[in-house]
């Protein structure tokens, strides 16, 4: 009787352990990996949770509202933003970085994130595949977005003009540097802070696992803040 009553309550010590233990260990090098040297952020007392992403990227169409999930679950001492990405142009990803960064540059980035998102994969006004699934030729021009954002507001020739100036094609360089820099070689990436680099493969395989990665980075970042 007492050997069952000692096996009894060993069993419920390693139960309430293995409960208080963490679900995953996260492993730098294996769930993330770490950018060396760091980038550079831009918001100063915030940690900066960064989505490299395109428009014209299937997968980004399929992770965006886990995004929008994610982005509301950090904590107030993180902020989200979006770094797009241009190194696919035959699927017109060049013209979608010009277009974010222009509706970045004339306040209308965000109400008309996830609409864009719509517009090249649910209507197909901006679709980059015919009814055949092939390459469209030719493919969305910036004039065609431009008619896209009228509804935000901003007529097509100040969009037009805006993405083809100086301004913003000094941008595109700089998403283009950042995202080398960071070492991102597919999209969607969650770069974290400047410092980590992680995709949901890396992460585990699904969304939940990489937005429970993100927010132990975050923590982890808040932390060496203090």
């Amino acid at each position: 009787m007492k050997r069952l009553l000692a096996a009894a309550a060993l069993a419920l010590l390693s139960a309430a352990a293995f409960a208080q233990a963490p679900a995953t260990q996260w492993e730098a090098g294996k769930h993330y990996f770490v950018i060396d040297p760091p980038l550079p952020t831009q918001t100063p007392g915030k940690v900066e949770v960064t989505e490299v992403f395109s428009y014209g990227c299937p997968a980004c169409n399929f992770a965006h509202t886990y995004v929008d999930a994610l982005r509301k679950h950090l904590p107030p001492t993180a902020q989200m933003d979006f770094v797009p990405a241009s190194f696919n142009p035959s699927e017109d990803w060049v013209v979608f970085q010009r277009a974010y960064l222009t509706a970045k540059a004339l306040g209308i980035a965000e109400k008309s994130h996830d609409a864009m998102f719509d517009a090249v994969w649910k209507t197909k006004e901006l679709g980059i595949y015919d009814n055949n699934n092939r390459i469209k030729s030719p493919l969305p021009t910036i004039e065609d977005v431009a008619k896209f954002y009228v509804q935000y507001g901003v007529k097509a020739d100040q969009f037009v003009a805006t993405a083809n100036s100086f301004t913003i094609n000094t941008r595109m360089k700089q998403a283009d540097a950042y995202i080398k820099s960071a070492g991102v070689d597919q999209t969607p990436t969650i770069i974290v802070n400047g410092k980590y680099r992680l995709t949901t493969v890396s992460a585990g395989g699904n969304w939940d696992k990489a937005e429970q990665l993100v927010l132990f980075l975050v923590d982890k970042e808040a932390g060496a803040a203090k």
